[in-house]
């Protein structure tokens, strides 16, 4: 056993994931004329970068973005007037140019959009004028940059309650955007005072009420809604009724779309697509013509750096599993580290795997978004899809609104069993659950209202699912609460049998669940970072807590030392136990153990080189664990 000071036992066992997200291809003009395609492209390990690509031969001059910190290209758009391609990056919330006629300047940062409102931009247009326009999350936030002065004007929220902003410009300057999540609603805004007006039909709940509400720039160059109260026109700040409304302009020009692979044709009517897009991998563009006949297939050869690692689990077959996050690749490797393989795709979600639990020799992965679950058995070959024989084989969503699937186990009747999150703009996550032997599902939502199911936890004396909830809503949503919760759920009932706090009057959030032995349970009390980020939660201390669910109460708790450090950003596998039954726990910067029976913990060693950012399983003595992107294994 290493000393609570000593690091020297990390090992790093690789970088398993070197993909890309956010990807978007720009199509325009070279100065003489010619067929120029730019592609936005983003990672974690060195952030995005922008590809000027030769449309010969696919290879791609590659420029990084200069920003630390900056990981994806949230937004983009490039100038139909200028050809300059135009990038807002997340989670600074920073706004770039690449202008493809000066690749000497690389990709330019310009700056900070809005230090008070805006660290993920959502939307980028243009006005006839060179202004560039800019919405950002979380604060519902306008910004206009001056490209000859180099000046931002930060007009502030556009909406009161919401959080995301999608402006379009028309081709004659007038300004509209888009507001969601929790309601969709458009506004008309002044390009001089940045003043809006709501205007239009508004959808309220849009997830639960999916009507047509699509906003778009027409081929006409003017701007349109096409909803489920009909079709308006949008222009002298009002929304006007119309019978017909043009084709959308291809590209960027749609708010509701993310995809963004349907382009602009070049000089000569053909289209550049990726064949291999829906398998997140963006290597393979394929040219086809004004007639649609593929005329030839280009493989590109951008460099990637390393993709953040999201979930990392034991599998049935011993070996170590994780997900990349953003795009999702499963990967796997043995125990040493050795080989190392990146499989690819393993959901349709494509987001991250959240959730994996081993189920009669198959590894279950729970997906973003959607809350989608594959399984996958090791002992086949890999060969992705939503058919027969695919493996894994993507079965659907736990249910129909939800989006992460913090939490799954597994009962003695054969179910799985998933704690989600709300969709986006709602509040109630859900318990759901799927029985792989007859592909029938069930969901319950709002159990706590207002909260998630963060993790669960079967209770062999009881018959009955320990269920820890959090804060959390559905993103784009405020959390309504700053406490969590329990629930006793009997899966032959689909009830709950208990709903409460188990006494306990110091509870927040439910971050993790262990079995301590004796029918009583261990549960790491506070708040997961990201509810403090994402959704306006306050900070709180995290506490250890011995808990008896029979008698629903708290025995004995404690506060961890903050010398330990912060929980990692999803926190919800934090406490974990070893093949021989000893019990730890893991925060950014340390490693902890828990004395049997008690709330006491000691220090086993401190986290060296990066912070922790995801607790893997514990095996023969060996901690598994990742920093970002690189998959870190330590003695205990």
């Amino acid at each position: 056993m290493s000393s609570p000071e000593s690091n020297s036992a990390i090992r790093d066992l690789g970088i398993p994931v070197k993909a890309i997200n956010w990807v978007r291809l720009h199509p325009g003009l070279t100065a003489d004329g010619n067929g120029s395609l730019l592609g936005s492209m983003g990672q974690n390990n060195g952030g995005p970068f922008v590809i000027d690509i030769d449309l010969a031969t696919g290879h791609c001059r590659q420029f990084p973005v200069q920003c630390p910190g900056a990981e994806a290209p949230t937004a983009s758009m490039r100038s139909l007037r200028t050809g300059i391609l135009w990038v807002g990056t997340a989670w600074q919330g920073h706004l770039h140019r690449y202008d493809p006629a000066h690749p000497e300047r690389g990709l330019e940062n310009l700056g900070r959009l809005d230090p008070e409102l805006a660290t993920f931009p959502t939307g980028i247009t243009e006005t006839p004028d060179g202004m560039i326009w800019v919405g950002a999350y979380p604060g519902c936030s306008l910004t206009r940059f001056n490209p000859t002065t180099g000046e931002f004007t930060r007009f502030g929220r556009m909406d009161p309650v919401d959080k995301y902003l999608y402006p379009l410009a028309s081709d004659d300057g007038q300004l509209f955007a888009q507001v969601k999540m929790a309601t969709y609603r458009m506004i008309s805004i002044d390009t001089t005072t940045g003043q809006a007006t709501r205007i239009g039909p508004v959808l309220e709940s849009p997830p639960t009420n999916p009507k047509r509400y699509e906003f778009f720039k027409g081929t006409d160059g003017q701007l349109y809604l096409d909803s489920y109260e009909g079709a308006f026109h949008l222009t002298n700040g009002t929304a006007t009724p119309v019978t017909q409304i043009p084709a959308q302009m291809p590209g960027v020009h749609a708010t509701y779309k993310h995809g963004y692979q349907q382009i602009r044709p070049f000089p000569d009517g053909s289209i550049a697509t990726f064949n291999d897009d829906h398998s997140f991998e963006f290597r393979r563009l394929q040219i086809t013509a004004a007639d649609g006949t593929p005329t030839r297939e280009l493989k590109l050869d951008w460099t990637g750096s390393g993709t953040a690692l999201w979930t990392l689990h034991l599998g049935p077959d011993q070996k170590l599993y994780g997900s990349s996050m953003l795009p999702e690749h499963l990967f796997s490797c043995e125990l040493d580290g050795s080989n190392m393989v990146n499989h690819g795709q393993c959901s349709v979600s494509g987001g991250e795997a959240y959730s994996m639990v081993n189920y009669q020799g198959k590894l279950a992965i729970g997906s973003y978004p959607a809350s989608r679950i594959s399984l996958y058995d090791p002992a086949l070959p890999y060969k992705f899809g939503t058919g027969p024989g695919a493996n894994p084989l993507d079965v659907g969503p736990a249910d129909d609104l939800s989006t992460r699937p913090h939490a799954m186990i597994t009962t003695p009747d054969g179910k799985l069993w998933i704690g989600s999150a709300a969709d986006y703009g709602l509040n109630d996550g859900s318990l759901a659950w799927f029985d792989p032997a007859t592909a029938k599902r069930g969901s319950t939502r709002g159990i706590m209202p207002d909260r998630t199911p963060f993790v669960l936890h079967w209770l062999p004396a009881l018959k009955q699912i320990l269920i820890g909830f959090n804060s959390e809503p559905g993103t784009g949503v405020s959390a309504k609460h700053q406490q969590g919760g329990y629930a006793l759920w009997d899966p032959a009932k689909n009830s709950a049998a208990y709903i409460g706090d188990f006494d306990d009057p110091n509870l927040v959030d439910v971050c993790s669940l262990i079995d301590a032995g004796n029918g009583l349970v261990y549960t790491l009390t506070g708040r997961n970072p990201r509810l403090v980020t994402h959704y306006e939660c306050t900070p709180a201390p995290s506490r250890l807590c011995l808990i008896d669910p029979a008698k629903r109460k708290v025995l004995q708790s404690t506060l961890l030392p903050e010398a330990y450090g912060k929980l990692p950003f999803e926190s919800g596998h934090i406490l974990r136990t070893d093949t021989d039954g000893t019990l730890y726990g893991a925060t950014t910067e340390t490693v902890f153990r828990i004395k049997p029976g008690t709330v006491e913990t000691e220090v086993v060693t401190k986290i060296s080189g990066h912070p922790l950012s995801v607790v893997g399983p514990i095996h023969q003595g060996t901690f598994y664990f990742a920093s970002e992107w690189v998959v870190r294994c330590l003695q205990l």
